[in-house]
């Protein structure tokens, strides 16, 4: 049984940093394009990062320069380093494993506020 866990979220003021990690059980971690979407309520989820597993990454535009997605396979996490945090940024933030359907961790929130 494939699970995900999220970590890392919370409350952080503007141009603050935050780190989300998702460690990743019951599945050949290595193999699989991992990464990140959030949502707001009312909106879709949107992709914010993904990292292939041979280490190509894609980004956002919206959190291009601000974000960076990484992954230790042998720790089987993948991690969200997000910098220079907007209230725009508030979310929940959820971390995917891509398959078919996607897996997906039950989300973490982030809060970018003064």
């Amino acid at each position: 049984q494939v699970q995900l866990a999220e970590s890392g979220g919370g409350l952080v003021q503007p141009g603050g940093s935050l780190r989300l990690s998702c460690a990743a059980s019951g599945l050949i971690f290595r193999l699989y394009t991992m990464g990140w979407y959030r949502q707001v309520p009312g909106k879709p989820r949107e992709l914010v990062a993904r990292i292939a597993s041979a280490g190509m990454t894609n980004y956002a535009d919206s959190v291009k320069g601000r974000f960076t997605i990484s992954r230790d396979n042998a720790k089987n996490t993948v991690y969200l380093q997000m910098n220079s945090l907007k209230p725009e940024d508030t979310a929940v933030y959820y971390c995917y494993a891509a398959s078919t359907p996607n897996y997906w961790g039950p989300g973490t929130q982030v809060t970018v506020s003064s």
